[in-house]
């Protein structure tokens, strides 16, 4: 076990930076580890594996929402943003879990989901009611000669109108309410000041438990364009990280963040915020991270990137540029909790092929300068499940009939730990989404002290990022390479990534530290095969 991180009231002697280079894993907490037998991961369950995050060597953890939810959309509709969800435990659960963690040496993100709340909440109760509390969200008269149509073209990001009517108390219908996502999730009102008030003490509630940082949901979301004007153009969440619309990425969002930086700095402890932020280039992406706004921003560039050497070595250096251009880092990230996995989307059906590309694009990933983002499961070469029944599923985009596929299940099946049978160490009953029977070779028992395993690859990976002083924060510079090839050099240090479909033969660049495929070798000459990456000590 490693030493305890300070005190989280404790303001640190001489700043690390520790988010600038930081590997953060992602625990999506229904699908980590179950500790009760209910088929649900929880806190519990997330505590008692602490020590694999620790063995696989990364800096902190980020866990999707754990608050008391209906949970219409797998906790992003947050009915209390200071309780925990029976579902998965305690507040006594979730003060453990971030005690253990720095005890491991782990940082804690927690998610804050700041756009809407759950149609649930005290508050949109309040509203429908007819209190003072409906100028705390967007209700709007519809158009039409009885209101019955929507007040704008607006839809949701997960389908259909962002627009549903309200029944008024007498039973008549009544006004509109704005819901960018789900209708469950009502879209609060960032004009009225008792919102600022209110998420300003929900942070300060988590700053005391002692959370090191929040990752914020929808950071680009908050503000709306005066007068909520219609778009004109249908498939809207075709448009979203294209261009500025009227419900997102306005400039208004920026006020929201520096204020929670000045809260954030008035805690010691290096405590972060990370955005969630679809904006339509690099450039505006970097607004979020200006040296008196966020700490991070998620970079959906390079998680989008086709397979392509040039096409990842342009995003790379806008990335690059843009976030250098604010004195910021980037951050890169391969999967999470709302995109088909990493291995499958390289893949295209050929799964083998996709964890040969997910393999090599690790090592890529953590060989540039920034922080890096993993997505629980990635690190065992888990593949998207595209075959659940559709009575298992329970993403509401596959329930908006003009909406999305769905498909953000089959990134959230619970993970294997152990064992030859489902549930394979997730916990002691079928997990609320079913795993597939290849997994039994996947898990982590399976794995690990199998050199040649994708966990071991990750282990050995980040045990080199630690020490080597090359990595983490710090500048890069390309190499002359020939298409299909990427070779990029850090302080002694040098990255070779293949993504063509032959061999390519190249001068020994270094000392072979690592690679993601067994290479060849010819006196002074080494064969890197199609799909592969290495990484030399120079």
């Amino acid at each position: 076990m490693t030493a305890a991180l300070p005190a989280p009231t404790a303001a640190a002697a001489a700043p690390s930076r520790w988010w600038r280079d930081a590997v953060i894993y992602q625990v999506y907490v229904r699908s980590f580890a179950d500790s009760d037998g209910d088929g649900v991961g929880d806190l519990p369950g997330i505590t008692a594996r602490l020590p694999h995050l620790a063995a696989l060597g990364v800096d902190a953890v980020w866990l999707t929402p754990f608050y008391a939810s209906p949970q219409a959309d797998g906790g992003y509709d947050v009915a209390d943003y200071r309780e925990v969800d029976p579902l998965f435990g305690t507040l006594a659960d979730a003060d453990r879990l971030i005690a253990t963690a720095h005890e491991h040496g782990l940082r804690v993100i927690v998610d804050v989901v700041p756009n809407h709340t759950s149609d649930r909440h005290a508050w949109f109760r309040g509203a429908l009611a007819g209190g003072p509390e409906r100028d705390l969200y967007h209700f709007r008269p519809g158009k039409g000669t009885d209101g019955q149509l929507p007040p704008n073209d607006w839809e949701s990001v997960f389908g259909g109108p962002a627009w549903t009517r309200t029944t008024d108390p007498d039973g008549t219908p009544g006004d509109w309410y704005l819901h960018l996502f789900a209708p469950q999730q009502p879209d609060l009102n960032w004009e009225n000041p008792a919102v600022h008030a209110e998420f300003d003490s929900i942070l300060r509630f988590w700053l005391e438990r002692g959370v090191d940082g929040f990752r914020v949901d929808v950071a680009h979301g908050m503000v709306k364009a005066p007068g909520m004007p219609d778009i004109g153009a249908r498939e809207q969440a075709k448009m979203i990280g294209s261009q500025v619309l009227p419900f997102f990425d306005q400039d208004g969002v920026h006020a929201v963040h520096r204020n929670w930086r000045r809260l954030l700095e008035s805690y010691g402890g290096e405590r972060i915020g990370v955005a969630e932020a679809w904006a339509p280039s690099p450039e505006r992406l970097a607004l979020y991270v200006r040296p008196d706004e966020l700490h991070q921003a998620f970079n959906f560039q390079f998680l989008g990137c086709p397979w392509d050497a040039e096409a990842m070595r342009a995003v790379v250096d806008a990335s690059l540029a843009a976030a250098g251009s604010v004195g910021a880092p980037t951050t890169w990230v391969l999967s999470n909790h709302d995109v088909v996995r990493h291995l499958s989307r390289y893949g295209a059906g050929d799964d083998a092929l996709g964890l040969r590309r997910a393999r090599a694009a690790a090592l890529l990933m953590l060989a540039l300068p920034g922080s890096a983002y993993l997505y629980q499961g990635e690190e065992l070469g888990l593949p998207e499940v595209t075959d659940l029944p559709d009575e298992v599923r329970q993403d509401p985009s596959f329930f908006r009939t003009d909406g999305q596929d769905g498909l953000r299940d089959g990134c959230r099946v619970p993970i294997p730990w152990e064992g030859e049978e489902a549930p394979y160490g997730f916990g002691t009953a079928a997990g609320w989404l079913p795993q597939p029977a290849s997994w039994r070779s996947l898990s982590v028992a399976a794995q690990t002290g199998d050199a040649d395993s994708t966990l071991e690859l990750y282990r050995r990976a980040l045990r080199l990022r630690k020490e080597l002083d090359g990595l983490g924060d710090g500048g890069m510079r390309w190499q002359q390479s020939p298409p299909g090839l990427l070779d990029l050099v850090r302080p002694g240090f040098r990255c070779t990534l293949n993504t063509g479909p032959l061999p390519v033969q190249l001068p020994r660049p270094g000392s072979l530290l690592l690679s993601s495929a067994h290479l060849a070798a010819d006196g002074e000459t080494i064969t890197l095969p199609a799909d592969s990456c290495a990484w030399w000590a120079i």
